[in-house]
């Protein structure tokens, strides 16, 4: 009883309340409790640490595969029900669909990238502390640690959090992407690359903005899908309104016969909306046009030139701000009674004003006083 009584505690010793199967045969065979205790360390330890490798390895690949599916999944889905009507009819139609089939492919590549860090990041971390947890290691100092660190994280780096957040999400909606032309408020422009943590804008100037996506508080976007020019045409009000609409209704259809516009730059026909303006000097007709994705400018420049032609052609005008004024010489008036004798100052005072009031046409001309010599 009291050999068995020792065994047992020998063996507590060397193998442990949780001792191993490998520790406890070589305890039992050798009863040393240096031997199992050594056999634990290089055998039954390293075995057990070789599977948590290999098990966190293959978790994190099947992990990768699902979160590449799922990027996919979501950059290949369509966002508006429109874009397959758009893909289907319509000039450019192939180039559209070419651009959307890179941008779903970047949009995959990089969603993919951050959610895989992040999986596989987690897994292994797991697998760190499990391994840590073989080698007989307190774990709890290193979770506290780790949790004290990530709370004064969380707080010192709160907008850094947000810009990646943010951007995740810009990703997934794909809101804009890369040479889309966007104003974000504090910049607008193309767009030259996207990622998490913020979004390089070049302006029309060529400035080149760098814009953190958590500041970013709305997004247009000028350059998704489709695009629309618009041109409020003036002229002046004694133009007959049927004429100058059909001038301008002709130069939109001029435009969309022309192949190398109607082609590849508008995807419908031109209207003309109607009056949309009496101004105070002009009288405003709105020419809108459908065009394909960032082509609006390029199209309403055309027509600017165009229109410009066929009004004069029609001898339309194209009216301009006037102001007629009425000016009264106010000063040769005052000249006039002091140079003139007493008692004819009132008469050659009338001679002056007469002319500069009845006659509007002699504005400015200096009137010479009249009286007896």
């Amino acid at each position: 009883m009291t050999n068995l009584l020792a065994q047992t505690e020998g063996l507590l010793d060397a193998c442990g309340a949780d001792g191993s199967y490998i520790c406890e045969a070589v305890f039992e065979l050798t009863n040393n409790e240096l031997l199992a205790t050594g056999a634990d360390w290089l055998l039954d330890r390293p075995i057990r640490i070789l599977l948590i490798v290999v098990l966190a390895w293959v978790v994190s690949k099947l992990v990768q595969k699902s979160i590449l599916k799922f990027a996919r999944t979501i950059a290949n889905s369509p966002t508006d029900p429109r874009l397959q009507s758009l893909r289907e009819r319509g000039p450019g139609k192939l180039l559209m669909e070419e651009r959307e089939l890179k941008r779903a492919s970047a949009r995959a590549e990089t969603i993919g990238l951050v959610l895989r860090s992040i999986g596989v990041a987690a897994i292994w971390i797991v697998a760190l502390f499990m391994i840590l947890g073989q080698l007989d290691i307190d774990l709890a100092p290193l979770i506290a640690g780790a949790g004290i660190g990530g709370l004064a994280l969380g707080f010192g780096a709160q907008s850094i959090v947000k810009d990646f957040l943010s951007g995740l999400f810009m990703l997934i909606e794909d809101q804009y992407g890369v040479g889309d032309i966007v104003d974000v408020g504090s910049a607008s422009g193309t767009v030259e690359k996207v990622s998490l943590r913020s979004t390089t804008i070049r302006d029309v100037k060529g400035t080149v903005w760098h814009v953190p996506n958590g500041t970013i508080a709305r997004v247009g976007n000028s350059s998704q899908l489709w695009s629309r020019a618009l041109l409020d045409v003036e002229v002046a009000y004694d133009t007959d309104l049927d004429v100058a609409r059909e001038v301008i209704q002709r130069v939109g259809d001029e435009l969309w016969a022309d192949p190398e516009w109607g082609g590849d730059e508008l995807m419908e026909r031109p209207e003309v909306w109607g009056v949309q303006d009496l101004g105070a000097s002009a009288v405003a007709l709105r020419l809108v046009v459908k065009t394909e994705p960032s082509k609006q400018w390029a199209v309403e420049r055309e027509l600017r030139m165009r229109l410009k032609v066929a009004l004069d052609e029609a001898g339309i005008e194209i009216p301009f701000p006037q102001q007629t004024v009425w000016h009264r010489n106010a000063d040769a008036v005052g000249e006039a009674k002091q140079i003139l004798p007493a008692g004819k100052s009132d008469s050659a005072a009338d001679s002056v004003e007469r002319p500069v009031s009845e006659k509007k046409d002699d504005v400015g001309a200096d009137p010479e006083p009249q009286g007896d010599d």
